[in-house]
């Protein structure tokens, strides 16, 4: 597999999540040629490469919603062979040319279920979305990614009721497994939703909106929860918070 190919490859086990059961086992087996992962202009040994690449195809599989049971050692050339268990949470919509990720703080029990990120009736996101013309299907990730570029990932896989169950070492660990995919495959602009991830691993006074520091390279925008009980954010505020996430993507990519 390239290089190129390799971007899809989130996409591919996002499908294969969905068309297995719950706590199903499988051996993954993939050859990449090159280096995956490397920061852009950084120098690095074809140690550090395989490296970079060994930990970037482990962070799809858990972006993909498998859970790592085994991961088997490679030289360089060899296929990377992970053994993993289909879980439930929510598989990242993400690839190449991504105009806008969305990143989430975690997926609640329902969307997990659905396989469809912020699924829960009530929930802001979509209809903001919509709004915003930034989507043209409801509750449609796939196409969202395929037709407008726009991705989808989260903070945390491990599904709650609730974000405040989130622990500070899961956000911390899920911004490095973040940044890394923001690195690689390099989106216009990242948009987070909900205040507590960005405020727990990078700025704890952060605002709603365009934000100084950047992920991966990319410039960053804050919108509040789009959850039916944050009440006090109407679907108008979430609307123009999603176009000035758009216009951010834009404008970096005009400069």
């Amino acid at each position: 597999m390239s290089t190129d190919d390799a971007r899809r490859l989130p996409l591919a086990l996002a499908d294969l999540h969905r068309g297995l059961a719950i706590g199903r086992h499988l051996e993954v087996s993939i050859a990449i040629e090159g280096e995956l992962g490397r920061p852009p202009g950084r120098r690095t040994s074809p140690c550090d490469d395989l490296s970079a690449t060994r930990r970037l195809l482990v962070d799809l599989v858990a972006g993909a919603g498998f859970a790592l049971c085994e991961h088997r050692e490679r030289a360089a050339g060899d296929p990377t062979r992970l053994r993993v268990v289909r879980a439930r949470t929510l598989a990242d919509t993400v690839g190449p040319g991504m105009t806008l990720l969305v990143c989430g703080i975690n997926p609640s029990w329902y969307s997990a279920d659905a396989g469809i990120g912020y699924a829960r009736p009530g929930n802001r996101f979509w209809p903001a979305m919509l709004a915003a013309g930034l989507v043209d299907a409801d509750r449609d990730p796939r196409r969202a990614l395929l037709t407008h570029g726009m991705g989808m990932t989260d903070f945390v896989k491990r599904p709650t009721r609730t974000a405040a169950e989130v622990e500070p070492a899961e956000y911390r660990a899920g911004m490095e497994r973040v940044e890394r995919l923001v690195r690689w495959l390099q989106p216009g602009a990242v948009c987070f939703t909900g205040l507590s991830g960005w405020r727990s691993t990078v700025d704890p006074r952060a605002a709603p909106g365009p934000q100084p520091e950047r992920i991966g390279g990319r410039p960053v925008h804050l919108v509040p929860s789009t959850s039916g009980r944050n009440a006090r954010t109407p679907l108008a505020e979430l609307t123009a918070h999603f176009r000035e996430a758009a216009a951010l993507a834009d404008a970096d990519r005009g400069r």
